[in-house]
Formats: structure tokens, C-alpha cells, sequence
């Protein structure tokens, strides 16, 4: 198979190697290790590695040779046996009768005769299956990668994840995750010209997790092959284990959740797992121990002989307590017997129940699941399985969620049991798909559900609204608000009471009637105190956001979070993220902010939810262009553009579009913004009502800027209606600055702008605080006071160098020079605070990660990564990574 086909989807990795040879080529050798399972693409990745320009090298290891002493070098470096020295020669057992022998002396002599190599030609070094390769080869190998800075020498090694000791620990890692779903998909369409099914791709998709290799052999039928490569390298690696590690791993197939306490208890030793875990069928996640990957139990299932399956549960029986692990203990007893009942069953499903109760919801969808396989009669099997669906919703499981409702899809009769497949199917539309197919489920959710299950009726109308806002379409919004209006009754419980009054109050607000929409939001902020369940807490936030009440909507987001976790609703987190960031930037608390939107991408991306991240990614992105911070803006808006295209989302598309004003603001394009700007406001395309409106001050500040003070008056008007009905000190202090700077030269600007100053300082927002006096500070001195002006430059000086911005610090000590000021600083004198950027990138030093490492996980550049590196060295006065990962140790 060509090695661009298994690459489908890996350009970043790619990329990775070709800058490795084209740095190589340019004099500065280096190594990477390329860490990935069975059929992530290793080994395709080094095929495509070679180059004719390079002189190759390869070695590969071999099983039947991890024990030969050596045996790794001798096949290294056997095409060039006429050329080495006799000692290297002796040494690796390539003269008659040599002995090879492990000595520094040869690790030095590898070294030396690769460099001199490299002076004639670039050298590459392929090492495949590293992990296989013999222990002293490997050594010299490692020895060799640490020693190729100032050579055209370029190592690069494949290897599975590996435990414990490791001779290569501390090379740049370069790891093959798994594909995301539109590389998969990509991947999937290669070999299927024709087209395939939703079902089919979905079913697909989820089997192969995104390996590569899997996708490639599931394509053509969705099942794997005769010859498939994948099935016989598991099947060998299966019968390579010792007997106690096949049972070790039967029973990981037999239990997903499998701990580590019942393997003591079932009477299996430590080595047997090591044993299992070097082979790559199993994993350790905390205190489980897991099958590897889904592929890998379900060909392990099918290719190992049922009476040896029918053991692995028949000591599970015996080593679970059935009263604490009931589920559990009621599916191994169903599944060591010859015929399950209905009884069994009936049981299993009794005990989801439970377990949902309790917000168990794993053990609660694994034993619906279970129940589900037990059942004959189709439409209770049916019932079961969507009650699995929304539990593996519930904790982040949307695949799964899928699969069950495809297979219950056949047998959904009666109102309430569709109702609820189409409610579990638009929440799992909202975080991985697009909205519009969300909002037609919900709505047909809500329909079905109303006789039977009003609250829940009720909450599919509020994620229907939900979904019209993230898709900007404010007729949606509105249709669905008016539709809950209609259900409305005189004695509604709290919870339903909050749902209602947040629909109206937001329907409202993106209809720019604020007067109306501020009592209702009032109460949603009210009643969600004084809820525990976690979506109560994030609409009491939204609606506190939009009250502008900062503070109480990132305490009611904060505690959605925990509530979240604490009910089991995980799934719930990274949309509470989202209002937990927005309140924290409302606040100019930039580092709550930065975290939030972080851990929101982390969580959303594990848990299957694409728009949620790039909810998260734009915010970023607003995030560092506020800062005037465009590399970054821009590096986090070109991660989440394809997203926001393909899928029609409204709401980050807005958020885009103002990061991308503020960025044409910090490059001296004011032309540009406000072109980008009066697009949101004529409300062209899919924009956010909300999210156009806290664009007004940008606005101002580019058509000021372009001297077209008029285009912004009605815009100011419609940010001032909502500023002034909300009394938010932030957003007011705002709605002075704008209005000081549409009046120029006029006396009244100095009362605007002292205005917005004390209610900056009243609402705790430092940041626009430091932009105000800066604008202050630059209207003071082209109206000749220029002492005035540089007393608020000055302050706004020492907050820009707190908040790291570059950009603004610049501009404020121009703006100083031309003031008169002789004395203003060129650079920050040393200080211990770090900013919460350089404070997440210290984190990850001291952990170790690279900064290729740090720049994918914060989602900047590689390059911006290291000038924050130069910075943090600088204001903690340490040399190097390992003074750094001293001091923070």
C-alpha cells in the first residue's frame, strides 16, 4: 500500500519530517521519534521519508532478533561493510569471527563514522519497530540521535508506545494520534468513489477509531478482510502472550471496566500485565486496565474460541461482588450461561436505572447496552438501547450514542420513545454536527415529548434555541422562543420557570428589545442560584452574561462546571466552559479566560464535539487579538475556519469576524475593519444579534480612525440601548470611550473619557482600562497637555507590560516619546509574575513537552512559543529549560 494513502490526513506530520530533512540538509542534524499503535502509519511515515538527495540507512527490528546482541547495527550498517574500520567492523560482527560487544567505544565509533558520512551527502537513519530492535543497538542508536546537532545527520525511529525504560526518552516525539473524523471521512471516500451511506461511514468511523490501516481494510464491506494485515498481526501478537496474559487480556475484552483491584483479586500477577501491555493489546487508563482499542476487542472476540470467552466471564463471576458491581456481575453470569432470559434482562435494565439515579451514567449505558442484548421483544430492545444512547451522550460518548440509535432506528415506535431518540440525536447534533439538523430534531423531539414528558419537552425547545444561536439564525431563535412562550403555564416549576424566562429574555435581547428582555433574564439568574442541576447553572450564566452581572455569570459557570462533573453530565463541561471564558474576558481576567477556553477545547475534542471546539478556538482568537496579539489571532483562526465553514456556524463565524477587525486595528488597517465590521452590521451571511452588538466599540475605533464618524453613530446607539438598561460598568465604560473618541477635539470628550476611566476602574477591567488612557493619553497630547497625557500613559504602561501585550506596549511609549517623556522605559525591569500565557508555557516546560508540544496544545506557533520562552527566561532570570524546570520543580 502507497504510503500516501495510510497518510491521508497527517500533513502536519509531514510537515514535521520534510522540516527535519530540510533542516538537516541546511547543516543542523536532529532526530525524532515517531510513537503510534498497529496501522497508525509509522512506518509509512518513514517510507516517505526517503529522499534521493540523503544517503538512507535502515534498520528495522525483528522478534526472533530483540535478544541478538546487536544484531539492529550489524543491519544498519552492512551496506557499508567494504568502508568501516576494522575495529567498528569486529565490533558489530561483520568481519569472520568477530564477536560483537557492547562498549562506549562503539556507540562513539558509530558516531563518528555516520558524521564523517554526512560530509559527503546527507545521512538519514530509518529505524522501524524500535521497540524490537535489540537493547544495545537501540543504546547506540539513542547515543547517535543526541549527537547530531552540527551534522547533516537526521535520525528518525518508529515505536509503539512504550513502558518503562527507555533509551530514547527525551528526543523530540513526534506522536500519530488518531484521525480526526474529516480525515477519516476523507480517507474512507478514497476507497469508496462511489459514495457510501451515513450509517455506513458512522459505523465505520466508529470501528476503526481513526486508525488508518483499519479504515483502508473496513472501507470496501465495513468488515475486515480475509487477508486483512490488521487481524493477523492481533491474532500473532495474541498467541505470542504467555497463558496468564491471554486471560488477562480476555477478561479486558470480557469487562470495559475492568480495574486493576479485580485482576488482583482473579488472582493474576503484575507480569502478565506488562507482558499484555508491551504487546499493545492492552492499555492502563488511572486504575483500569483497557483493551487497546475498539478494533482490537472486537477481532479479539471473534477470533478466540467461545469456551475460552465463556472462562474469562465465569471468573469475573467470581472475582465481582454482585451487590457492588451489580450491572456488571448480572451481564458475566448472563454471558457464561448457554441462553440468556428475559429475566436477566429484565434485572440488567433495573440496575441501569440505579445506576442512572445515582449519575452513574458509564455503568448506567453499559448496562442498557447489556440489557439491550438480552432482550428479544424489538421495541423493548429498542427502549433500551436509546436509553443507552442518552447516557453515552451524557458522558461525552457521541459515537457510541449513534451506534445505539442506528440499531434501535428499525424498532422506535410510540410517541415518547421516538421523542426521545430525536431529543438524544439534536443534543448530539448541537456539539457534532450541523445546527439546522439539530434544531428539525429537537423541535420533533419537543412534539413527541410534550404528553408524556413536559420538562423535557421544554428543554428540547431550549437546545433548539440554543442551536438557532450558534447557528446565527435569529429566526430560529426566535420561532423556537415563541413557540416555549405558547406552552407557558401560570404554576410552572423552577426549573421549567428558568427554560421559559431565559428563551424570552434572549429572544428579546437579539430582537434589540433590552427593556423587555431584563426582567426575564433577571429572574433565569435568580432561580438558576438557587438550582443544582448543571444546564439551570449555564442558563442562569447566559443570562447573566447579557445582563452584563459578570461576576455572577463566571460564578454560576463556574459551578455548572463542577455540577457537571459532580452529576456525571460531563458531556455539559465544555459548553459551560464557553460562558465560564466569556464572563472572564467580560472581567479583563485573561487568565481564567485562557484557562477556560483551553481545558473547553481539550474536553470538547475527547468528548466528540467539534462545534464546541470551535466555540472555544474563536474565543482564543478574540482573546489574543484584544491583546494585539495577531500571529496568534490568526494562528487560532485558521485551526477553527474549516469548521465554521463546512458546518454553518453563526455564532464563532462572528466571533471571527470581530477577532479579525481587531487584528486589521493592531496591523494599522482601520479601512479593513470597518469594512469587516459593517458586514456584521448589516447582519451579512449567518451573524450572531448578540455578538454584533459588543462589536460597537471596535467599530467606533475604525471609523474614527478612517474619518467616518457618522457610519457609526446608529450602531453606538444600539450598543448603548443594551449597555444602559443592563447598568454594566464594563460595557458603559465603553459606550463613554466611544462616545469620547466620535467627539474629537469637542471639550465634552475629556468628561466622556474620565467618565469611561471611573467606570473601568468600578467594573475591575484593567486592560480596556489601559486602552481608554491610552486613547485619552494620545487626545491630551495633540491637544498640547502633554504632562496630562503622559500621566495616563504612564498607567496604562505598567498594565499592557502586566498583560505581556507587545503591541500596545509599543504604541503607549510612542506615544510617551512624543510627549516629551526622556525617561520611558525600553524594557520591563525582571519580574517573577508571569503572564497567564508565559504561565501555562513554563507549566508545560517543567513537564517537559517540546515546543512544538506546548504551541499544539495552546494553539499557537512554534515561533511565538519561543519568544515567550526568551521572555520567561528573562523575568525569572534562568538560562536555559532545565533552570526553568528546576525552579518551577
Amino acid at each position: 500500500m502507497a504510503p500516501e494513502v495510510v497518510l491521508r490526513g497527517r500533513q502536519q506530520e509531514r510537515a514535521a519530517v520534510r522540516e527535519l530533512l530540510d533542516t538537516t540538509r541546511a547543516g543542523r542534524g536532529s532526530a525524532l521519534v515517531v510513537t503510534g499503535g498497529l496501522g497508525s502509519g509509522k512506518t509509512a511515515l518513514l517510507r516517505l521519508a526517503r529522499t534521493a538527495d540523503f544517503r538512507v540507512l535502515t534498520a528495522h527490528g525483528v522478534p526472533d532478533e530483540t535478544d541478538l546482541e546487536l544484531a539492529g547495527l550489524h543491519r544498519l550498517l552492512h551496506p557499508l561493510a567494504d568502508r568501516l574500520p576494522e575495529a567498528l567492523r569486529i565490533a558489530v560482527g561483520l568481519a569472520p569471527g568477530a564477536t560483537p560487544r557492547r562498549t562506549f567505544a562503539l556507540h562513539a565509533e558509530v558516531h563518528r563514522l555516520l558524521c564523517d558520512l554526512a560530509t559527503q551527502r546527507p545521512v538519514l537513519v530509518l529505524v522501524d519497530d524500535a521497540g524490537l530492535l535489540d537493547r544495545p543497538s537501540l543504546d547506540a542508536l539513542a547515543f547517535l540521535a543526541r549527537r547530531v546537532a552540527d551534522h547533516r545527520l537526521a535520525v528518525l525511529f518508529a515505536l509503539e508506545p512504550h513502558r518503562g525504560d527507555n533509551p530514547l526518552t527525551g528526543l523530540p516525539v513526534l506522536p500519530l494520534r488518531p484521525l480526526d473524523d474529516p480525515a477519516a471521512m476523507a480517507l474512507l471516500a478514497d476507497h469508496n468513489p462511489l459514495g457510501v451511506s451515513e450509517d455506513f461511514a458512522e459505523d465505520v468511523l466508529d470501528r476503526a477509531g481513526g486508525n488508518p490501516l483499519a479504515l483502508v481494510e473496513l472501507a470496501r464491506t465495513g468488515e475486515l478482510p480475509p487477508d486483512s494485515v490488521l487481524r493477523a498481526r492481533l491474532r500473532t501478537r495474541f498467541r505470542a502472550l504467555s497463558p496468564d496474559a491471554r486471560r488477562l487480556v480476555l477478561l479486558a475484552v470480557a469487562d470495559e471496566d475492568l480495574e486493576l483491584d479485580t485482576v488482583v483479586h482473579a488472582e493474576l500477577e503484575l507480569d502478565p500485565l506488562e507482558e499484555a501491555r508491551d504487546s499493545g493489546l492492552l492499555v492502563l487508563r488511572g486504575e483500569h486496565v483497557a483493551v487497546s482499542t475498539g478494533l482490537t476487542r472486537s477481532v479479539l472476540a471473534t477470533e478466540v474460541p467461545i469456551s475460552e470467552h465463556r472462562r474469562a466471564h465465569e471468573l469475573l463471576v467470581g472475582v465481582l461482588d454482585p451487590d457492588q458491581h451489580r450491572s456488571r456481575w448480572l451481564w458475566h453470569h448472563a454471558a457464561m450461561s448457554r441462553g440468556a432470559t428475559d429475566g436477566q434482562a429484565a434485572e440488567l435494565a433495573a440496575a441501569a436505572e440505579r445506576a442512572r439515579r445515582s449519575g452513574d451514567y458509564g455503568a448506567s449505558s453499559q448496562a442498557y447496552q447489556r440489557a439491550a442484548a438480552l432482550t428479544r421483544l424489538p421495541e423493548a430492545r429498542a427502549g433500551h438501547l436509546i436509553a443507552a444512547a442518552a447516557d453515552h451522550w451524557s458522558v461525552g460518548r457521541p459515537r457510541r450514542s449513534r451506534a445505539m440509535l442506528r440499531e434501535a432506528r428499525a424498532h422506535t415506535r410510540g410517541r415518547e420513545l421516538r421523542g426521545m431518540a430525536e431529543f438524544v440525536r439534536g443534543g448530539i447534533e448541537l456539539g457534532d454536527g450541523v445546527p439546522g439538523s439539530a434544531v428539525r430534531s429537537l423541535l420533533k423531539a419537543s412534539d413527541d415529548l410534550l404528553d408524556s414528558n413536559r420538562t423535557l419537552a421544554i428543554t428540547a425547545l431550549v437546545f433548539a434555541a440554543e442551536a438557532g444561536s450558534i447557528a446565527g439564525d435569529q429566526a430560529d431563535h426566535a420561532a423556537t422562543a415563541a413557540r416555549a412562550a405558547s406552552l407557558r403555564l401560570p404554576d410552572e416549576p423552577p426549573v421549567t420557570q428558568l427554560m421559559l424566562d431565559h428563551l424570552e429574555g434572549m429572544a428579546a435581547t437579539f430582537a434589540g428589545r433590552h427593556r423587555v428582555a431584563m426582567p426575564a433574564l433577571d429572574r433565569a439568574t435568580r432561580l438558576a442560584t438557587g438550582l443544582s442541576d448543571p444546564r439551570s447553572k449555564i442558563w442562569g450564566s447566559q443570562a447573566a452574561y447579557v445582563l452584563g452581572h459578570a461576576t455572577r455569570s463566571l460564578e454560576l459557570a463556574t459551578q455548572a462546571v463542577a455540577a457537571a462533573r459532580d452529576s456525571g453530565m460531563v458531556s455539559l463541561v465544555p459548553w459551560a466552559l464557553v460562558y465560564r471564558s466569556l464572563a472572564a474576558l467580560l472581567l479583563d481576567q485573561h487568565s481564567i479566560a485562557l484557562d477556560s477556553s483551553l481545558e473547553g477545547v481539550r474536553e470538547a475534542t475527547a468528548m466528540g464535539q467539534p462545534n464546541t471546539v470551535v466555540d472555544h478556538l474563536t474565543i482564543l482568537a478574540l482573546m489574543a487579538a484584544l491583546q494585539g496579539n495577531k500571529a496568534t489571532a490568526v494562528h487560532r483562526l485558521h485551526l477553527a475556519a474549516a469548521d465554521v465553514a463546512r458546518r454553518g456556524l453563526g455564532r464563532p463565524s462572528t466571533f471571527s469576524s470581530w477577532a479579525l477587525a481587531c487584528v486589521d486595528l493592531v496591523d494599522d488597517r482601520p479601512v479593513d475593519a470597518l469594512n469587516r465590521l459593517r458586514l456584521l452590521a448589516v447582519g451579512t451571511g449567518r451573524v450572531h444579534p448578540g455578538i454584533k452588538v459588543m462589536t460597537a466599540p471596535h467599530f467606533v475605533e475604525a471609523a474614527v480612525a478612517c474619518g467616518q464618524q457618522a457610519k457609526a453613530a446608529n450602531v453606538l446607539r444600539q450598543y448603548e440601548g443594551w449597555a444602559i438598561s443592563t447598568g454594566c460598568p464594563a460595557r458603559l465604560a465603553l459606550s463613554h470611550r466611544s462616545r469620547a473618541l466620535l467627539a474629537g477635539a469637542e471639550p465634552v470628550a475629556d468628561d466622556h473619557f474620565r467618565e469611561a476611566i471611573r467606570l473601568h476602574r468600578a467594573g475591575g477591567t484593567p486592560m480596556e482600562l489601559a486602552k481608554t488612557e491610552l486613547f485619552y493619553g494620545h487626545r491630551l497630547r495633540r491637544s498640547r497637555q502633554p504632562k496630562a497625557a503622559r500621566e495616563h500613559l504612564r498607567d496604562a504602561l505598567k498594565i499592557f507590560q502586566q498583560y505581556d501585550s507587545e503591541h500596545f506596549v509599543n504604541r503607549v511609549r510612542a506615544e510617551l516619546r512624543a510627549s516629551g517623556d526622556t525617561i520611558v522605559p525600553t524594557r520591563t525591569a525582571p519580574s517573577t509574575d508571569l503572564t497567564p500565557q508565559q504561565s501555562q508555557i513554563a507549566r508545560l516546560v517543567a513537564e517537559g513537552a517540546t515546543n512544538r508540544e506546548i504551541a499544539a496544545q495552546l494553539f499557537i506557533s512554534h515561533r511565538t512559543v519561543e519568544h515567550h520562552l526568551r521572555n520567561i527566561f528573562a523575568r525569572l532570570e534562568v538560562r536555559s529549560r532545565v533552570e526553568l524546570t528546576r525552579l518551577l520543580g
